[in-house]
């Protein structure tokens, strides 16, 4: 069973009904026993980094999956989600993350040409960086994903397994041990997203 955090963020209709289009069992749930007993977590999240963090953080649910996580069991953050995931966020002030990838939030703006439209919203063609990912082995490098972002993970170069070109050379997804992260939305994404999560789901425990 593959259990979606529910701390009151993120966009969990759709990441439900792709996971049941891929045939996988899975279950929203907020409880700590629900979390702690599934094979895999997903993380969510749209909206404040500031404001997820405290969600999580109060609901108890962040120490669930950095305990998980620790354990070895496997872990993927959506967008919000995945930046939930670094130390530390920029945004709109100094916030800090769960901790389990080494890096900081930063703000697209600092780092893309005046003009470009903020959010990054859209698609944009994945560059794989080192070893392919074995939550892309369905996919080729080239494939088109769909972003929403206004933010970006940055100092984790070790973490890095592929990017996005919106005026730079931006984080599209990360990994560090079992723990995953993809700044675009699978469940937006097409048979692309679709084939990401499938292989998510099939990683070995």
């Amino acid at each position: 069973m593959i259990a979606i955090v529910d701390y009151g963020v993120g966009n969990l209709f759709s990441l439900r009904a792709s996971f049941a289009a891929i045939g996988a069992e899975v279950q929203v749930s907020s409880d700590e026993s629900v979390i702690r007993s599934a094979e895999k977590i997903i993380l969510p999240g749209v909206g404040a980094f500031e404001d997820a963090a405290k969600k999580l953080r109060e609901s108890g649910l962040g120490d669930v999956v950095c305990d998980e996580a620790k354990k070895g069991k496997p872990i993927l953050g959506i967008c919000l989600g995945m930046q939930m995931l670094f130390e530390k966020s920029f945004e709109y002030g100094e916030h800090e993350g769960l901790g389990l990838i080494k890096g900081n939030v930063r703000p697209i703006a600092d780092v893309i040409p005046e003009g470009l439209k903020i959010p990054h919203i859209g698609w944009n063609a994945l560059t794989f960086k080192g070893e392919k990912s074995p939550i892309f082995k369905y996919i080729n490098e080239g494939d088109c994903v769909y972003f929403v972002h206004s933010y970006y993970a940055a100092d984790c170069s070790d973490a890095v397994i592929a990017t996005a070109e919106y005026g730079a050379e931006l984080t599209a997804a990360v990994a560090s041990g079992n723990v995953y992260g993809c700044q675009f939305h699978p469940e937006k994404s097409g048979d692309v997203g679709l084939s990401i999560l499938r292989a998510f789901v099939e990683l070995e425990v």
